[in-house]
């Protein structure tokens, strides 16, 4: 196997161009059990092997090395999908809650609102009612006193009654003046 001068001389004999190759062709012929007086000129095959080995290892290492990395950004962005998902749903459902409170409040306002008319109506009938009755209770008491007032005029030659005296003792009360008791009731 030949060797070239570049192989074997040093650095600085290259540059130098001091050395040639006849002066390092002793460093060829040494046998491996000299030791480190001896350089080797050609790496053994167990050197590249674990070279090959260091350098598998290493790209091992770093392709791990990236997947990790890939796993932490693909679960950051499924968490962040998820986040996002999540707060959407969120949103939905509190526009759905705010929708049916609304919906139940405005049912509320028209019970309300019903039930009030309602009230209304039911007053106002209250009062017309009573209205009414007192008005029939007005009317008969003086058609009482009418009559009364008819019966002591009838003999104008026989008796000389006071009428006001015996009607107030009759029914209870003056007549000259009719008697009214309204009550409003505020709603």
């Amino acid at each position: 196997m030949a060797i070239s001068s570049s192989t074997i001389l040093p650095a600085s004999a290259k540059t130098n161009g001091a050395a040639t190759r006849e002066g390092y062709e002793h460093l060829n012929h040494c046998p491996k059990t000299m030791g480190s007086k001896c350089s080797k000129t050609e790496p053994d095959n167990d050197d590249l092997e674990k070279e090959r080995k260091r350098k598998l290892l290493l790209a091992k290492q770093r392709q791990i090395a990236r997947m990790k990395a890939a796993g932490k950004i693909q679960a950051w962005w499924r968490g962040t999908l998820v986040r996002r998902t999540l707060l959407a749903a969120a949103l939905r459902a509190w526009m759905i809650q705010c929708w049916w409170r609304t919906v139940l409040w405005r049912k509320l306002y028209k019970r309300r609102q019903n039930s009030l008319k309602i009230y209304i109506i039911q007053e106002q009938a209250a009062v017309k009612l009573q209205s009414w009755v007192r008005m029939w209770q007005c009317h008969q008491r003086y058609c009482q006193v009418c009559n009364a007032v008819c019966i002591l005029q009838a003999p104008k030659s026989c008796f000389t009654f006071q009428t006001s005296d015996v009607s107030q003792a009759q029914y209870g009360g003056a007549f000259n003046q009719p008697e009214f008791h309204i009550e409003i009731l505020s709603i």
